[in-house]
């Protein structure tokens, strides 16, 4: 497959799922809520405005897609532009290739928390468990009650079977956010990695 195929299958794919998505979400919200509530509900405020005439046009957001990862692509020191890449990616699940554009983001900002927090949720969503704890303890060295980041720490040492570790980590998080909803289920898996004779 040639690299312009290559691009092409991918800008498909990411405007299949973008395209699938508001139209799955306009219709739920149409139901829901009225007319001009459900056009701006729920979405980032740098989102474009999704109306019936954007809706229609699957060929501008296919430009706009290509347009996307051709900048990030011919401009690797645009922070900005590798964080749009990796989110893209992420959309459509492509960890891998959402991971490469956050760790050019890191190299460009290692400051950035975003970036780093980023780092430790798209790894764990990839698996990558191990590597997901180093990015998940460099967020929580910066902010060290950021409850997303606790969660997820929460799940990559259950994932990884470290019983001490997300034991302290569930009551890290219990003390920071005592009404988390996934606190329950953490506590279940704990006791079932402890009876189950995976501890670690």
């Amino acid at each position: 497959m040639t690299r312009d195929n290559l691009l092409f299958t991918i800008i498909g794919l990411l405007l299949g799922f973008i395209v699938g998505f508001m139209l799955a979400s306009s219709i739920t919200q149409r139901e829901a809520m009225p007319a001009g509530a459900a056009r701006t509900q729920n979405l980032p405020p740098d989102h474009p405005t999704v109306g019936d005439a954007q809706a229609g046009a699957p060929g501008q957001m296919q430009a706009q897609v290509s347009a996307a990862l051709d900048q990030a692509k011919k401009e690797p020191n645009n922070f900005e532009a590798q964080l749009k890449a990796a989110e893209l990616y992420y959309q459509i699940q492509r960890y891998d290739d959402a991971i490469g554009y956050l760790l050019k983001a890191n190299q460009l900002q290692p400051d950035s928390y975003e970036t780093v927090a980023n780092l430790g949720m798209v790894n764990m969503d990839a698996g990558h468990f191990e590597t997901a704890e180093k990015w998940y303890k460099a967020a929580l060295v910066k902010k060290p009650d950021d409850v997303r980041v606790l969660d997820g720490l929460c799940v990559v040492y259950l994932e990884q079977g470290k019983t001490k570790e997300a034991e302290d980590a569930i009551a890290r998080l219990a003390k920071t956010d005592p009404s988390n909803q996934d606190l329950v289920q953490f506590r279940e898996r704990l006791a079932k990695l402890k009876t189950g004779g995976k501890e670690k």
